[in-house]
């Protein structure tokens, strides 16, 4: 919490104003921000100040992992976060590569299980990642990325957190996440969570320690739209201790996560928050 609250009130005290192309909206920004969660010893980085709904943004992972391309995907497994951008988002409406009702197009997770090769054929980067660090081989890119520029007219959005790289020492592991953009009252703690749970997942399914995460944030914004609520609302309330977190000791391999795991596998204990702030979302 004390790292969230750090780079909340930065941007309130030190942003620049600027207008967002995409959603035509003024945003308080800053360039460069770096969290670190402490898996390891289990300090599941929950924000307290307000009510998270973790296990929204746990679904929402599962569903890059199993390289889903279509909002009614995500909502089956619990997730929402995708109605609008799918449904809603003009450029995306008008663009001749959507399918249809729902469709995402080539995005996330369809790029990390999918990436389209030269030659026609596709290369999945997670299960070459996992099937890696499964034999205890790490040959420094050990990475999975969901940017690609070549395709980005094929997506409903540019990938926000877009490269994950897992560095293996012995059996301890340890990830590093890259975000270009970041929500920082909606979408943050999404993306916590998600660093956080992706490293002890897979840590979990290749039989190694999970030890820590590092976030790193190019451009960290708050909307003009969510200023208020942030400045004088959140920031004003006093934060709780970090939860801990379970994940069902079941779960052991990529092929569990693709058949049957749901957000019931995991389970935070301890958690004590404040109301929910109703934060205005931007398409």
């Amino acid at each position: 919490m004390s790292q969230y609250e750090q780079l909340c009130q930065r941007i309130v005290n030190e942003g620049t104003w600027l207008t967002n192309e995409r959603t035509g909206q003024k945003c308080l920004t800053v360039i460069n921000a770096e969290l670190e969660y402490d898996v390891e010893n289990n300090s599941f980085p929950l924000v307290t100040t307000r009510k998270s709904f973790y296990k929204a943004a746990i679904a929402e992972l599962l569903g890059y992992l199993r390289g889903y391309q279509s909002a009614a995907q995500f909502r089956a497994i619990g997730c929402n976060t995708w109605n609008a951008n799918a449904n809603e988002n003009k450029a995306w409406l008008a663009n001749p590569h959507r399918k249809g009702e729902d469709d995402m197009g080539r995005v996330y997770g369809v790029q990390g299980r999918t990436w389209q090769k030269p030659d026609g054929s596709t290369l999945d980067q997670l299960a070459k990642v996992i099937d890696n660090l499964s034999q205890g081989i790490d040959d420094r890119g050990e990475i999975i990325t969901f940017y690609n520029p070549g395709e980005f007219d094929m997506a409903c959005l540019r990938p926000c957190m877009h490269t994950h790289t897992f560095s293996l020492l012995g059996k301890d592991l340890y990830l590093t996440s890259y975000q270009r953009s970041c929500d920082v009252p909606l979408g943050l703690n999404f993306n916590q969570i998600q660093v956080y749970v992706m490293l002890a997942l897979v840590a979990q399914i290749t039989g190694n320690r999970p030890k820590k995460a590092y976030h790193k944030i190019i451009n960290a914004h708050i909307y003009e739209n969510q200023f208020d609520l942030m400045k004088d609302v959140q920031l004003s309330r006093t934060p709780f201790d970090n939860p801990t977190l379970t994940i069902n000791p079941k779960i052991t391999s990529l092929n569990d996560i693709e058949t049957w795991v749901t957000t019931d596998d995991f389970t935070v204990h301890g958690y004590e928050h404040h109301d929910a702030i109703a934060y205005p979302f931007s398409v």
